[in-house]
């Protein structure tokens, strides 16, 4: 180790990422290295570098010691993780779970930051959040959220087929063939027909309503975020020769219209969907079906504060609810759940392989988004796939139906609703 900025800073990381599990700890303890702007390092070898290119990562860091701190100064470019980012936001849970929460300090150890913070010239006012960042409060209407990107930025990250939702990698060889085989598996659930008409949540960039119409000749009312999805996924359905076939009115789902519709899809959301579960109810036909796919939390109290994921990626009334939550949102407002199916895993493995594209397009993606939303992308998907991988949220398929008035439900029904002889115009 060289001496240097590094070895003056061990103390106080090592106070930040062990905590109270730090007494006896030494730097060689850290479960990082670290690399300051003087060319010291610190740390053990072999394991995931944080790079500190900046004094003002420094003062964020002391300003808010924990996830918010980290998260600005990585996505300001202030700090750099090298090595497998995966790895590196794992050996910094305790961290990442703090949000804008800052981790509890001793009186000893806030002087001992003070004092650090003196020597390296790291005093100062709070530096502002980098223009990522949404503003303090900040609530939204719906159509907010991450999608500021492009569609060639997204075609690089989430594959040429640009699905949103996870994929099925049970006997996938690759990303496209995982996400083939999901948008294939969920149709079979919606048990459409020819002119069945289908609502479409969350269409995002058109894979799963354009796939329903061109290859089920089904009728796609798609609500998409931005204009510039809409535009899209129109431009992708008449290519597909469906365009009379598929419509794009906007997000809101009073812009879906009265129903009835055959079957309603919604694949990723993390919008509070529990909200709009009775005007749900009300737009499905008796007997049609609703497959919905959303992330969730863990059961238990849950308190609501600033994070990374509602900072940079979602509004702040996006937050997580437990499953039972949500199911029994369903059952409260009319629907019979069919059945619930865990994603954890599959969007996972879905997140990392969104990841590696991303990292593999680095140098296009950070120009056509712009350099600290490309990180923002990469840090979210890293941090979601772990929270995946460890159980902290979920992702659950959940299937329910809308029991016609004597109380029957079934494939028998939704299949006889097709008209005999139909032609698909």
């Amino acid at each position: 180790m060289h001496e240097g900025v590094a070895s003056r800073l061990a103390p106080l990381l090592t106070t930040i990422m062990l905590g109270d599990e730090r007494d006896g700890a030494a730097a060689a303890d850290l479960p990082i290295q670290v690399r300051a702007w003087d060319g010291s390092v610190v740390g053990p070898a072999g394991v995931p570098a944080f790079v500190i290119r900046h004094r003002r990562a420094l003062r964020r860091l002391l300003w808010k010691p924990g996830e918010m701190g980290l998260v600005r100064a990585y996505v300001a470019g202030e700090l750099d993780i090298e090595g497998d980012v995966f790895a590196a936001l794992g050996a910094v849970q305790r961290v990442m779970r703090s949000g804008d929460e800052p981790i509890r300090l001793s009186s000893d150890d806030k002087r001992e930051i003070v004092r650090t913070a003196v020597m390296l010239g790291a005093v100062g006012p709070e530096p502002k959040p980098p223009p990522e960042e949404f503003p303090p409060g900040r609530r939204g209407d719906r159509s907010s959220g991450p999608l500021q990107e492009s569609a060639a930025f997204f075609a690089r990250m989430l594959g040429p087929e640009m699905a949103h939702a996870s994929g099925l990698w049970d006997e996938a060889v690759d990303l496209d063939d995982a996400q083939r085989t999901a948008v294939e598996s969920v149709t079979e659930r919606l048990g459409l027909f020819q002119g069945a008409r289908v609502l479409d949540l969350n269409a995002g960039w058109g894979a799963l309503a354009v796939h329903v119409a061109a290859c089920h000749g089904a009728r796609v009312v798609a609500l998409t975020r931005t204009p510039e999805q809409a535009a899209h996924l129109e431009e992708r359905a008449a290519e597909a020769g469906v365009a009379e076939r598929v419509t794009a009115p906007g997000w809101e789902l009073d812009a879906a219209g009265g129903g009835p519709y055959d079957a309603i899809v919604g694949l990723s959301g993390v919008e509070p969907l529990e909200r709009d579960v009775p005007h749900l109810y009300e737009l499905l036909a008796p007997g049609g079906r609703l497959v919905i796919q959303q992330p969730v939390r863990r059961p238990g109290p849950h308190r609501v504060r600033r994070t990374f994921t509602t900072s940079y990626m979602f509004p702040e009334d996006a937050e997580l609810v437990p499953l039972g939550e949500l199911v029994g949102a369903l059952e409260d407002a009319g629907l019979e759940v069919r059945g619930v199916g865990a994603l954890r895993e599959h969007h996972a493995r879905t997140l990392r392989a969104w990841a590696a594209n991303l990292e593999r397009h680095w140098a296009e993606c950070a120009e056509l988004a712009g350099t600290g939303r490309a990180r923002v992308w990469l840090l979210y998907l890293a941090a979601s796939a772990l929270a995946c991988e460890n159980g902290r949220i979920g992702v659950h398929e959940i299937r329910a139906i809308r029991r016609d008035r004597d109380g029957r439900a079934g494939t028998t029904l939704v299949e006889g609703r097709a008209v005999p002889g139909y032609v698909v115009p």
